[in-house]
């Protein structure tokens, strides 16, 4: 990072991002309607047009769903969580406009207030056949609708990274009210079961794609048991430290960053103060650990970010013992400086540089 850094702006890449999923939802507009209109000659324009927003915004939220996971499980997917707040906000946009021209088409001749309407208008809560399904998409518009206002950093700053992502985990409710959304209103009414199978399909891949990557994450948080009696953990040898990447291990319940740079080799939590990214994944560049999920920039002595900016993380003890790494399981405090442990240098015949020529970095 540096003092133009701006973690929430559309660079180049963005853009290209931005202008892909605005066309490919789009495309998914068009399509929905040319089916549709084509297979279901009797509904109006007004129907046809609520019938794909909805489905546009079920399918991106769907997606939206199945980024995170996929990100834990490649690191190729890591570029689509990058950018995923905007396919978020865009989300939204087709949600609301779904709700909207519903609520002006089924709910605005009559002489109650719309929003009232929606609520009170329909109380058959007896028969699974009549049950209300509009106050269920209603109550997850709201909640998408606090998710994409605060989607800007400046929102994840004040409310703070904990507070930010507790109620960016109201995602998951919105998901279930969207599913009863659906099941007890568009499916009452569908002949075909295509649209069934397809919800069915996309439930059960949004939460088998979350318990794989669940599992995965389960195995990474199991404590290293290998405390010597000196108070260290025994976590790896060194060769297995990739040169400015990291092992990351669990001490004291909480997942820890091990990196090797430049003949160095620290240890600071693996939580990122911004999203809570894991920095373990990220690499070293230009003296600075890296976030892979914003760019968010950390010391690796001592888990501060450069300055002018302030995020800091725990750094802990390490030691190198013929060939091993150890870290003490004892946390310092936030932007606490630990003296990195040295890596031995293997003394072996020189080929290719003079004398004094620095060596090559990899």
């Amino acid at each position: 990072m540096s003092t133009t850094y701006r973690a929430v702006a559309w660079n180049p890449q963005k853009r290209r991002y931005d202008v892909g999923a605005a066309g490919l939802l789009l495309g998914f507009l068009v399509v929905f309607l040319g089916v549709q209109a084509t297979v279901r000659p009797e509904l109006t324009i007004e129907t046809l047009l609520i019938r794909a927003l909805g489905a546009a915004a079920f399918t991106s939220l769907n997606i939206i769903l199945c980024i995170g996971p996929l990100a834990r499980l490649n690191r190729r997917f890591l570029p689509l969580l990058y950018n995923r707040r905007h396919l978020g906000v865009m989300m939204f946009t087709l949600a609301l406009a779904h709700g909207v021209f519903s609520i002006v088409q089924f709910h605005s001749a009559g002489t109650l207030n719309p929003l009232v309407s929606v609520l009170i208008g329909n109380a058959r809560y007896t028969t699974i056949n009549q049950v209300p399904f509009q106050p269920f998409g209603l109550a997850a518009l709201v909640i998408l609708f606090l998710m994409a206002a605060t989607s800007h950093d400046f929102w994840l700053h004040n409310l703070t990274a904990p507070v930010w992502k507790a109620l960016h985990m109201g995602v998951y409710l919105a998901y279930a009210l969207i599913v009863l959304h659906v099941i007890f209103g568009v499916l009452q009414g569908e002949t075909s079961p295509l649209l069934a199978w397809a919800l069915c399909g996309g439930v059960l891949t949004v939460f088998t794609l979350h318990g794989l990557a669940g599992r995965q994450e389960a195995r990474r948080d199991r404590e290293n048991g290998n405390l010597r009696s000196d108070g260290f953990v025994d976590v790896c040898s060194v060769a297995e430290i990739p040169e400015k990447r990291a092992v990351v291990t669990c001490l004291s319940g909480e997942r820890v960053a091990v990196f090797r740079y430049d003949g160095h080799v620290s240890a600071i939590s693996n939580v990122c103060q911004h999203q809570n990214g894991p920095l373990g994944e990220g690499r070293i560049v230009n003296g600075c650990i890296v976030c892979p999920w914003h760019g968010y920039e950390y010391l690796p002595d001592s888990g501060a970010s450069p300055p002018p900016f302030t995020e800091k993380v725990p750094t802990f003890d390490v030691r190198v013992a013929a060939g091993r790494v150890l870290v003490h399981p004892r946390p310092h405090q936030p932007g606490t400086r630990v003296e990195p442990a040295l890596v031995p240098i293997a003394r072996g015949p020189q080929r290719g540089c003079r004398a004094g020529d620095p060596a090559r970095r990899a």
